[in-house]
């Protein structure tokens, strides 16, 4: 088959003929229709982030196509199935063998194209959010559930909404009930935010954003800040993140575009009885507590009813030919992007 490989840094891809992947007991071969572009396949390309132990060295984390053969033991997937599904690894090639848990059908009302555009962000929004965080399960507040007494709609902060990951949670946070405030740089990324239905849109590049934060939350019953935030940003925004939290409030750290080593105050953290947690949805395992399998399953019967409703909809800001890679993951880099960038085979 043919694949996208890679030595040293992004400008190194290239399209090349490697064997073709073969489904063990367990999996299931998919004939890929597209693959989406991911801040993982940029520094994997980098050497910053290798695949995990057994994984394909193949960059891209998700995609869709047709299943073309099926494992020892899979029960419930045929050959032909148009699918979607979440990968360590493989995706920028034509063929990926992947573990049966992980596969998902293509949500009513889209495109076999544009379901490669959802495992990644949908897995990792629902699984931080609502799976880690609590949000619409009642996990968050220590006195009630939020929506059933005064205390209101929960209060989410979104870092990077105009990206493919904070455009997905904004949708997700809205459809569950939750007010929602992003951080997003630059008018146009500012405006794209708020037509995704955000609340408070911070423009970071002329606003601190906890200042904006508790003018915003300063009407709340529940004190000054927000719930829950979801965090790409790591060590640079570590205190900011503590200052805007409520009481109660957790950060979930899911990615390090500003460093990996920050100072926690615990001063801070400890009269709000607050969490910082950190959380990686690569390396997690297949099956078992808190594995691939339970979140996609999840994602299926909760975040694909939303979309067929339409209260989550697809962005895909280009599709391009697998074999220009190189420049998929050039556009990737520049920020210029909003919403998926999609890499098409079929």
């Amino acid at each position: 088959m043919k694949a996208i490989e890679y030595r040293n840094g992004p400008d190194s891809l290239q399209l090349t003929e490697v064997d073709d992947p073969l489904p063990g007991p367990g999996e299931v071969l998919v004939d890929v229709a597209a693959t989406a572009v991911n801040r993982a396949d940029l520094l994997q390309s980098k050497g910053h982030y290798p695949p995990p132990p057994g994984a394909s060295e193949i960059l891209g984390l998700e995609c869709s196509g047709r299943i073309s053969a099926v494992g020892e033991g899979v029960e419930g997937l045929a050959v032909g199935d148009e699918v979607c599904a979440l990968l360590a690894g493989g995706g920028y090639a034509e063929k990926v063998a992947v573990p049966a848990g992980q596969v998902m059908p293509v949500p009513v009302g889209v495109s076999l194209h544009e379901a490669a555009t959802l495992p990644e962000v949908a897995c990792t929004v629902w699984s931080n959010l609502v799976m880690t965080g609590g949000l619409g399960r009642g996990l968050l507040s220590a006195h009630a559930r939020w929506g059933e007494t005064e205390l209101g709609a929960p209060r989410v902060l979104i870092h990077g909404g105009a990206g493919g990951i904070g455009s997905h949670a904004i949708q997700v946070c809205r459809a569950l009930g939750a007010r929602v405030a992003t951080t997003a740089g630059g008018p146009e990324k500012v405006r794209k935010c708020r037509d995704l239905g955000a609340d408070l849109v911070i423009d970071y590049r002329e606003d601190e954003f906890p200042d904006r934060v508790r003018q915003w939350t300063d009407d709340d019953e529940r004190g000054r800040g927000v719930d829950l935030i979801l965090d790409v940003m790591g060590a640079k925004y570590l205190e900011p993140n503590i200052a805007s939290l409520a009481p109660d409030g957790r950060v979930i750290v899911i990615g390090m575009q500003g460093g990996m080593k920050g100072e926690l105050n615990l001063g801070a953290l400890l009269p709000r009885r607050a969490g910082v947690l950190a959380t990686n949805l690569r390396a997690r395992p297949v099956d078992g507590p808190g594995g691939k399998t339970g979140i996609c399953r999840e994602v299926v019967d909760h975040v694909w009813p939303m979309i067929a409703a339409g209260d989550v909809t697809t962005r895909v800001s280009r599709e391009i030919p697998l074999e220009r890679a190189a420049e998929a993951l050039s556009l990737l880099d520049s920020g210029e992007s909003h919403g998926k960038i999609l890499l098409t085979v079929d």
